[in-house]
């Protein structure tokens, strides 16, 4: 979400037709001269002067909100006015943020957009004072005066219809405003075990450095230990991992007040707004049924057959007398092969051609544009990220490629959040058009799950498919089998708690080191010290939200094999996900185009599809 200034057009045209020859180090190295991003934000802003003036003119039209307090009931006319207004003051300033956001992530060593950016979360917290009101005062008005007061106004049917329907669903659990307003007041404290916890392991812990095998001296903070889990030695791997882990334990007391302060901060939340858990709690704002998380950590654990049976292939493909929970990050082939920029574009316009010509020519269009920053240099801002918050313009996109397939996976994967947005900004208005996370990572990961069967169909050799039916495999454990062990361990978490059984780092231990063997398999290899791995995940202080990535790549994975194996009408299912936007509850999005996520059946499909992979490699292996 965020940038610098637009590099010289000159500059950018002699570099565009150098690296139509070049290898793809070549390109990088180009890039990284250049000094400058790839994209082009003149498009939102012409000049940083207008910027200024669009932050200032918005921060000055705030004050014309108030005057609608306590008119909000007068009339259609009235409820119309103000909503629009804070609606085209939301577009304005989000363009705004967008814009300095960018800029800032150009470059994170230039203090002055820092400053900017800054400037930018004051004006939306300022937006968002001036109209903290709107919810509790539409409250206020008589529900059948609200739907005749949207069957009158066509703006009120057409841009605010859902808005206003989900403050009315949401009544009994919205406080009074002095309820609200201490609520409020209470953000801070109760996001305080995050950052205790997040404190802890940045700074506080000291952390082990080992010698590995080659002589290296390694400090096995968190970013030691991601960058030597895969070592190839599986002594090395080993020894990281009891020392990583064995780290953690001597914290287990801390970490365990930490994270009972965040689940004891969330029943407090869920009473407080009268909601009978804080899994309830945690799903209302999508309007979630608890079925669907239950749904989805029943069907996994049926489901775990298949990944143990993954796990012993993977034994005998890394050629191991037995399996161990170190081994399960080494690649399992690799593959010699580069990919320039223009090579991961075409592959991502062949593999994506099953959605069909319009998807086809929109993808086509974008990806030829300068909406993307591709290639890491100094300076820039690490990771990968679609931004869509310049709704009348078109999204952006930062990415740090690599030469390698994870570098061509994160092209498909970004340009997957990048058609979503262009489709349901095209299809919705404004207030209709940001779909929420719940949705967010299907289209991503279905381009992924078409740029996988489509690299597969091609492949020329056998161990190129071996090494394409080994990402799938590993997308599968990370993404679907992981994620939903890490959301069985906050439900059985937060279901201790409420049932009043006292809490520990011990306790938190000894429920996580269960739930590793349950998933991993009686084969697996688990030392007791590995249980800590609990107080390694951030994610458990941004509570019930790891569930999601489980559920998107079900449903991806299930839309995916729809497509590939079906026609126009399977296509068209998909594509109305990506056309609704937000326009309705995820949920309900998603049964529309035949997908139950409350039923098994998405999750089936997942395990079915792991296991007929398994079926190949197995197949090709013998």
């Amino acid at each position: 979400m965020t940038e610098l200034t637009r590099r010289d057009a000159l500059a950018a045209g002699a570099l565009a037709s150098l690296a139509t020859s070049l290898p793809a180090w070549a390109q990088n190295a180009a890039q990284a001269a250049a000094g400058a991003a790839a994209w082009d934000l003149t498009e939102i802003y012409p000049n940083d002067a207008a910027w200024d003036a669009a932050r200032k003119g918005a921060l000055a039209a705030l004050p014309a909100i108030v005057k609608y307090k306590g008119r909000l009931g007068e009339s259609a006319a009235t409820l119309a006015e103000a909503l629009a207004l804070q609606s085209d003051l939301g577009k304005t300033i989000g363009r705004v943020y967008t814009y300095v956001s960018l800029k800032s992530d150009e470059d994170v060593r230039v203090a002055a957009w820092q400053e900017k950016q800054a400037q930018a979360i004051d004006l939306y917290t300022a937006f968002g004072e001036a109209t903290a009101w709107f919810a509790p005062e539409i409250l206020t008005i008589d529900k059948a005066k609200i739907q005749g007061f949207i069957a009158a106004d066509p703006a009120l049917k057409s841009r605010f219809d859902f808005y206003l329907a989900n403050i009315v669903r949401q009544a009994e659990h919205t406080l009074s405003p002095e309820g609200e307003a201490l609520l409020a007041s209470a953000t801070a404290p109760l996001q305080a075990p995050g950052d205790i916890s997040g404190q802890l392991r940045s700074s506080d812990i000291p952390w082990p450095t080992i010698k590995l095998s080659d002589g290296k001296q390694v400090r096995l903070d968190s970013q030691g230990y991601t960058l030597n889990r895969d070592a190839p030695n599986r002594a090395d791997r080993k020894a990281v991992f009891d020392a990583f882990w064995g780290a953690h334990g001597k914290f287990q007391n801390s970490f365990g007040a930490t994270y009972n302060a965040k689940v004891k901060g969330d029943i407090f939340t869920a009473k407080a707004r009268k909601y009978p858990t804080s899994l309830a709690a945690a799903l209302s704002g999508n309007n979630v049924p608890e079925a669907v998380y239950r749904t989805l950590v029943a069907e996994t654990n049926k489901g775990l057959p298949q990944l143990h049976r993954y796990f012993e292939l993977r034994r005998r493909m890394l050629n191991l007398p037995d399996i161990a929970y170190y081994d399960i990050y080494p690649p399992l082939v690799s593959l010699d092969r580069n990919f320039t920029l223009d090579q991961m574009r075409t592959l991502t316009l062949e593999a994506v051609k099953p959605l069909g010509p319009d998807y086809q020519a929109r993808i086509a269009k974008a990806t030829a544009a300068k909406w993307m920053d591709p290639w890491p240099r100094e300076g820039k801002r690490p990771g990968a990220y679609m931004n869509p918050g310049a709704y009348e313009v078109h999204p952006y996109l930062l990415l740090n490629l690599s030469e390698k397939y994870d570098g061509l996976s994160t092209y498909a994967h970004e340009w997957g959040h990048a058609l979503h947005s262009l489709l349901a900004n095209a299809a919705q208005p404004y207030e209709k058009a940001d779909y929420p996370i719940f949705l967010a990572e299907i289209a991503s990961t279905a381009n992924e799950q078409l740029l996988v069967a489509y690299m597969l169909k091609n492949a020329k050799t056998k161990e190129e498919k071996l090494f394409y039916l080994g990402q799938q495999m590993e997308n599968f454990r990370g993404t679907f089998y992981r994620q939903t062990m890490f959301a069985e361990f906050e439900l059985k978490a937060h279901d201790l708690a409420e049932a009043g059984e006292g809490l520990s780092g011990k306790k938190f231990t000894d429920v996580y080191f269960d739930l590793l063997k349950r998933y991993h398999g009686p084969k697996m290899g688990l030392d007791p010290a590995y249980g800590n791995e609990w107080a390694f995940i951030p994610h458990f202080y941004n509570s019930f939200y790891v569930y999601q990535y489980a559920t998107c790549i079900a449903a991806a994975t299930y839309f995916a094999q729809a497509i590939l194996k079906g026609g126009a009408k399977e296509r068209d299912n998909y594509l109305s996900v990506l056309k609704a936007g937000g326009s309705d509850y995820p949920v309900d999005i998603l049964k529309r185009a035949g997908l139950d996520m409350a039923s098994p059946a998405p999750y089936q499909a997942l395990v079915a599809t792991f296991k007929d992979t398994l079926d190949q490699a197995e197949a090709l292996l013998a």
